[in-house]
């Protein structure tokens, strides 16, 4: 701990807050960060790089009406300073670039707000944003916007953003095209010739170290060189200000080395999170603050240690949401917040008589929206929590605001959302009672495929080819993020599609995580169609089933359900094109969730042996496909559908 108090240095470039544990230097007015002095260190940042490719904030934005997820890079540069606050306690810098119909066309239009927090005996230091778009202002898109932070790559080898998910990590040098084969697209190569041959062999891409909002807390480096190892931490303290809900995916740390707070992305989901914009369409958020964690050893010992300390440190600023030193008056204290608690049911009344506590539920407020609107909600604040195996929920220092409340259920397909709009206010608890969710549900289970949880993990993943190795993720609960395990399929299945017989076959070896496309000799793709096998005792001709096919992910797909005759010229039902998650490219196990309810009349079945047909008919590339989380074959309600058969 040091006693000196924080100290501002403003001069004719730069502003440095100094708090005699570490310093900040940053651009003035642009306000990026272009030093940091801690530990003996004169700058933990990427020296060799420019200064405006060290520390900042951007975006990626474009003109309304263009089509696709990409756009206008922005390395947000402020174009006017202040300081907000100054004295021995606190820091606190603003850095602003204000947009006037002059810059229509070419700079977003948006009014930015960087901030820059230093406390007293802090061993970091804060940044949040401010963005607003005013109502007379043009139209536009956003496409993602974040904090970077590029280290030295002479100093900062070792990863670390789980306690299962750490290692070294190679050079960016590494990847220079000498060095490196790039494979299906320019984020994931092949490692040829490392300058360290330990990874000569190994695949490295980005996105084999992304994370769900919900586990994206801590994340980072450590510098290992002697005299005293280093570590540098990204630590995100609450998920109000993330898009999209706790299940959305956004990139980490990488090789650079470099560390990310992602606020907003399309990674896993695509166009359908774009924030667009009209004209007469006022907007005002917060982003953050997050926190840049430093920390290190006085007197020897693992450097990993500096892993186990980051966590207790996410651990005291999660505690500690939401700050009471930003002086924003656009960022609300704990007393100008409120909190809604209540129990989650469930009722099915096929799985029991009684309702069921709702154990693990997610439960959030979102915007008010439509049922399952939140994964797709990208433009206001989001609160999340889970709730005991009692059904219990609290969900505590709420922005005011109107909000749907949210849920959804491991075990159960399906959204709830209570239809009454809620409006949390300053200081007051509301408690909602018992709230309880009817899961979609007709009939009877005649069989069941995968477990009801959003993802395709339950399924089988292949090992990758030999050639396409992580190291990291050998003999891993994550394997599905190796590389190249869309190419395994027509491995596996070199003469036929899949086929699974209910009853014989085991989902978590038999039913491939995903329904890619099938590469064939001449380069080009096929869709592929996978059968389902059941026996039927007796068939309700008059009656209706019911199939419930629940999504985990789809990009640029379509899902054709036959049933009984593979050779129907018109499926029983089809979802037409859907999906821009690219999950399946980007080795995550789930995108966007999709549930279709599909009516099966009983005449179509037989008694005796049947068949279902699942055809994902689109076939230009090899990242298109499904991944399923669940599907569920119903027969038709029973004569008393309020008990159990």
């Amino acid at each position: 701990m040091s006693s000196r108090g924080v100290q501002l240095d403003v001069q004719d470039k730069y502003v440095v807050m100094d708090n005699d544990i570490l310093q900040v230097t940053i651009s003035n007015p642009g306000g990026i960060v272009t030093g940091l002095q801690y530990n003996g260190i004169d700058n933990l940042l990427a020296v060799e790089n420019d200064e405006t490719d060290r520390g900042y904030w951007d975006l990626v934005w474009n003109l309304a009406g263009r089509k696709g997820t990409k756009g206008k890079f922005d390395r947000i540069e402020a174009t006017s300073f202040n300081v907000i606050v100054e004295n021995e306690e606190q820091v606190e810098l603003s850095f602003t670039r204000m947009w006037d119909s002059s810059l229509e066309g070419r700079v977003v239009p948006l009014n930015i707000d960087k901030r820059f927090v230093m406390l007293r005996n802090s061993s970091g230091f804060y940044t949040y944003a401010i963005y607003e778009h005013l109502e007379e202002w043009p139209a536009f898109i956003l496409d993602r916007f974040r904090v970077a932070f590029k280290l030295r790559k002479d100093k900062f080898h070792y990863m670390a953003m789980a306690d299962n998910r750490q290692r070294c990590m190679p050079l960016p040098d590494d990847r220079l095209p000498y060095r490196s084969q790039t494979l299906a697209y320019p984020e994931a190569v092949l490692l040829v010739d490392p300058l360290e041959p330990e990874f000569r062999g190994e695949v490295d891409d980005k996105y084999q170290y992304s994370c769900e909002n919900k586990d994206n807390r801590v994340h980072g480096w450590i510098c290992t060189d002697p005299p005293v190892p280093v570590g540098f931490w990204q630590i995100t303290p609450s998920d109000e200000f993330r898009s999209a809900g706790p299940l959305k995916q956004n990139l980490t740390s990488h090789v650079g080395p470099t560390t990310l707070a992602v606020m907003h992305s399309v990674h896993y989901s695509g166009e359908d999170l774009l924030l667009k914009f009209g004209t007469n369409e006022p907007w005002k958020k917060v982003f953050g603050p997050i926190f840049i964690y430093l920390n290190s050893l006085s007197n020897g010992g693992d450097p990993l240690s500096l892993w186990e300390d980051a966590k207790e440190q996410m651990t005291i600023e999660v505690q500690g949401w939401p700050y009471t030193f930003p002086v924003s008056e656009d960022f609300p204290q704990s007393d100008q917040r409120g909190n809604v608690s209540g129990r989650l049911l469930v009722k099915d009344r096929y799985v029991h008589d009684d309702n069921i506590p709702a154990n693990g539920a997610y439960v959030g407020l979102a915007p008010p929206g439509d049922v399952g609107s939140w994964q797709r909600e990208v433009k206001g604040y989001q609160f999340w929590t889970k709730t005991d195996e009692d059904g219990y929920f609290c969900i505590n220092n709420i922005r005011t605001g109107d909000y749907n409340l949210y849920a959804w259920v491991p075990g159960f397909i399906g959204d709830y959302r209570y239809n009454v709009i809620i409006t949390p206010t300053a200081g007051y608890d509301i408690y909602m009672g018992d709230l309880v969710y009817e899961p979609p549900r007709d009939g009877p289970t005649l069989w069941e495929i995968g477990i009801p949880d959003r993802t395709a993990a339950e399924f089988y993943v292949p090992d990758p080819s030999p050639v396409y190795i992580n190291k990291l993720y050998v003999n891993h609960q994550d394997r599905f993020r190796q590389y190249g395990l869309w190419e395994r399929y027509a491995e596996l299945y070199p003469d036929g599609d899949l086929v699974y017989t209910v009853g014989v076959s085991d989902y978590t070896k038999d039913w491939f995580f995903a329904q890619v496309t099938r590469k064939k000799d001449d380069n080009t793709y096929q869709g592929t169609t996978w059968q389902i096998k059941f026996k039927l005792d007796c068939v309700d001709e008059s009656g209706t089933y019911k199939l419930r096919l629940a999504l985990a992910s789809a990009h640029a797909s379509e899902l054709q359900v036959r049933v009984n005759d593979p050779d129907a010229i018109s499926p029983l039902f089809s979802s037409g094109q859907i999906g821009k998650d690219n999950t399946i490219a980007r080795h995550g196990i789930h995108g966007l969730y999709w549930l279709y309810n599909v009516d099966i009349p009983g005449n179509l079945l037989h008694e005796g042996d049947n068949t279902i047909f699942l055809t994902q008919s689109k076939s230009t590339s090899p990242f298109q496909g499904i991944m399923y989380d669940y599907i569920r074959l119903e027969g038709p309600p029973s004569s008393d559908a309020n008990k159990r058969p």
